[in-house]
């Protein structure tokens, strides 16, 4: 199951999609952040953040492969 959701996550729609819900969850835990103003919130907001970076990163690389 891991193998398969780490396959179908090197795909334009999967780097995509978990980019996004990166992004999401980025969105909310520095909202989290600010309100409780708990370092923990900000260190899983940049965790988030970094990952959905490179997610985005790599979608574009393989966008930019492609032309």
């Amino acid at each position: 199951m891991i193998q398969k959701l780490d396959k179908w996550h090197k795909t334009k729609l999967g780097l995509l999609i978990f980019g996004l819900v990166e992004l999401g969850l980025a969105y909310g835990f520095v909202s989290l952040a600010i309100d409780r103003g708990s370092f923990l919130y900000y260190a899983a907001a940049l965790i988030f953040l970094i990952g959905a970076l490179q997610n985005i990163t790599k979608l574009v690389g393989a966008a930019a492969k492609r032309k």
